[in-house]
């Protein structure tokens, strides 16, 4: 028994007749006629009470077709289904953020299109240290991420940037750089200070980036506190334990008790948002994901734009 002998009998139990059901299904009545008379022969029942130029279900046909017509519901289901998962409009992805890029005022944003565009799409968040979220990615655990680094060493994984934000120095209230919290500060203003480094020794990190300028520019800071998250090394911050650099979009945490000031202009470079995956992906449904977060970061941008010229 195949499906169409199933929509061969719910079409002549709808129509009551081999010839309109015949012309509904575009086929022709002969054959038609042979297909029912082969169900019937195989199930070892009549489905049906036959009388001239009629044909109406039986008690047999009543009960069977109740099963037939689940089965094709089932069947046309699972079949728009597969359709929708093959063209990336169903399905599962997971998306990984670190703390501070889950902060980025483009990481609720990027969600609510993507949910908007594939409503039938599920997307799982997970929240995680930079390293974690690119061995998430090389062993398939994630489907895409957003970091504050760039993927190079990785040639599984591609990155692109979203957006530019600049950094800002985390100062405990009662620190004397606390004071004037809207005068930029420069490089040489921190040095000497003890500083709370959020970083692992085993993969990539946003600080170790700075650590660098750091030491390119010839200024030796003090290390008070090594930790692996941003928002543990904020929360020390608030303890008094000393200074760190975040990205702008950090500093909704603990404004009570830290203190966020600028840098001057060209101390540090803008930190840049990136979307990162691997390079060869097997679901139709993150190449989607990409493609609407790649079209909002452009839209962002261009909106950026116009502003800063109409200013």
């Amino acid at each position: 028994m195949e499906l169409r002998h199933l929509r061969y009998f719910a079409a002549v139990a709808r129509e009551g007749s081999i010839t309109r059901a015949a012309a509904r299904l575009g086929i022709q009545q002969p054959p038609l006629g042979q297909q029912i008379r082969a169900l019937e022969s195989e199930l070892g029942v009549a489905l049906f009470d036959r009388a001239a130029k009629r044909i109406t279900l039986n008690a047999n046909g009543e009960m069977f077709l109740q099963a037939a017509q689940r089965l094709l519901t089932d069947a046309d289901a699972m079949i728009d289904n597969l359709r929708r998962f093959d063209k990336g409009e169903r399905g599962r992805i997971t998306v990984g953020f670190t703390s501070s890029a889950s902060m980025h005022h483009l990481a609720p944003q990027i969600l609510r299109a993507f949910r908007a565009a594939y409503p039938l799409a599920q997307i799982a968040v997970q929240e995680s240290e930079t390293y974690e979220l690119i061995l998430a990615l090389e062993q398939r655990r994630i489907d895409a991420a957003f970091l504050h680094i760039a993927t190079r060493g990785f040639p599984a994984l591609t990155s692109q940037v979203l957006a530019d934000e600049q950094v800002v120095v985390a100062v405990p209230a009662d620190h004397p750089l606390a004071r004037e919290p809207e005068r930029p500060i420069s490089l040489t203003m921190l040095s000497g200070q003890p500083f709370v480094v959020y970083r692992r020794t085993d993969g990539p990190g946003l600080f170790n980036d700075i650590l660098a300028r750091f030491e390119a520019a010839g200024i030796k800071i003090a290390i008070a506190d090594e930790v692996n998250r941003l928002i543990a090394a904020v929360n020390l911050v608030a303890a008094g334990r000393g200074l760190t650099i975040v990205p702008s979009s950090v500093q909704v945490l603990h404004r009570s008790a830290v203190v966020y000031r600028p840098m001057v202009r060209r101390a540090l470079p803008p930190l840049p948002l990136y979307l990162v995956h691997r390079r060869h992906n097997d679901l139709a449904l993150i190449e989607n994901f990409i493609r609407v977060t790649t079209r909002l970061a452009q839209a962002h941008r261009a909106g950026g734009r116009r502003q800063r010229a109409g200013t």
